[in-house]
C-alpha cells in the first residue's frame, strides 16, 4: 500500500462505512486518533495527518471532526483510550503506533482501524497476510523493524571505530523491545560489538541514560524502534552534548537517521527512511 492509498483509505472511511451503520453517525464524520505519545511529541505527525486530509478533500473542523486520544507514553492507559473511541462510535481510528495498533484492535472487530506500525504486521497479529489483510484493519509498515541490522550497520560505517554500543529501549513497548533486543544482539555478534542495554520509558529516564552515555562514553548509541524514544532523542543528545565540559561527541541511531552530536552542538546528519510525517500524505 503506497502512502497515498493509505490516506485515502483513511479519508475515505466514512463514505466507505456501510449505509446501516452510516446512518448512525453524526452529520460531520467523526475520525478517532489514537496515539502512545503526547501532542507536543507529534506536531510534525498531525500536520502531515492533516495535509493529507486535505489533500483528499477533508478539512478538520468543516466536513471532518477528529477525537484525540493521548496515552501521554502511558501504555497502560491506550486499552481504555482505544475503548473510548470505540463506545464512541467513530467512523475509522488511526493507530500511530504499534501499541496503540494492538490496543485498536482489541477495543473493536467493526470499526475500521488504519495503523502505522515499525514491523510485520502479519508478526504482530495485525492482519492475516499482506496480500488480505481481513478483518477491520489495514495500514502502512515503514519496516522499522526489519532494518535493525541494516541500521547497525550503517552507524558502524558512520563510527568505523566503534565496538561498544549502548541500546537504548522502552520497557513500556514490551513485544517491540524484545525483538529489538533480538535482533541487536544478534547482528552486535557478528559485528563483534559490545551490546549494552539501557532502558527508558519517560523523559527524565531519559535524560539519565544520556547522561550515562556521556560518564560511560560508549562509542554510540543504538536508539529502539519506539515513536517516544525516537521523538526524544535527538534532543536529549543535544542538551547532554552540548553540557560536556570536554569535547567529545554522542553518534545516536534512531528509527530514521544517524546523527553525531559534537559539544559545540554542531551536528552531522544521515537520513535512511522516510520522514514519519510523511506517512500520512
Amino acid at each position: 500500500m503506497t502512502r497515498r492509498d493509505f490516506i485515502t483509505l483513511f479519508g475515505g472511511a466514512a463514505a466507505a462505512w456501510p449505509l446501516k451503520a452510516r446512518a448512525q453517525q453524526p452529520a460531520m464524520p467523526v475520525v478517532g486518533l489514537l496515539s502512545a505519545v503526547s501532542p507536543d511529541e507529534s506536531t510534525e505527525r498531525l500536520r502531515g495527518f492533516r495535509q493529507g486530509l486535505k489533500e483528499t478533500g477533508f478539512a478538520e473542523g468543516e466536513n471532518v471532526a477528529v477525537v484525540y486520544r493521548w496515552a501521554e507514553n502511558q501504555m497502560d492507559r491506550l486499552p481504555e483510550l482505544a475503548a473510548e473511541l470505540a463506545r464512541r462510535q467513530v467512523a475509522v481510528i488511526a493507530a500511530t503506533s504499534t501499541p496503540a495498533s494492538l490496543a485498536a484492535k482489541a477495543a473493536t472487530t467493526t470499526i475500521p482501524i488504519v495503523f502505522i506500525v515499525g514491523e510485520d504486521p502479519v508478526r504482530l497479529g495485525l492482519v492475516t497476510s499482506l496480500a488480505r489483510p481481513g478483518g477491520n484493519l489495514t495500514g502502512v509498515n515503514n519496516f522499522s523493524g526489519e532494518l535493525t541490522a541494516k541500521r547497525l550497520e550503517l552507524l558502524r560505517e558512520m563510527v568505523p571505530g566503534a565496538a561498544r554500543i549502548v541500546v537504548l529501549v522502552n520497557p513500556a513497548n514490551g513485544p517491540i523491545m524484545e525483538t529489538t533486543l533480538r535482533d541487536v544482539q544478534s547482528a552486535g555478534r557478528a559485528m563483534g560489538l559490545q551490546i549494552q542495554v539501557l532502558r527508558a520509558s519517560t523523559s527524565r529516564e531519559i535524560d539519565a541514560a544520556f547522561a550515562t552515555f556521556v560518564r560511560e562514553r560508549p562509542d554510540a548509541v543504538f536508539v529502539g524502534i519506539d515513536t517516544f524514544l525516537a521523538t526524544r532523542a535527538d534532543s536529549s543528545a543535544l542538551r547532554i552534548s552540548s553540557s560536556q565540559s570536554e569535547p567529545g561527541r554522542i553518534s545516536v541511531s534512531s528509527q530514521t537517521r544517524i546523527s553525531s552530536w559534537s559539544s559545540s552542538g554542531r551536528k552531522n546528519c544521515l537520513s535512511f527512511s522516510s520522514h514519519f510525517a510523511s506517512l500520512w500524505l
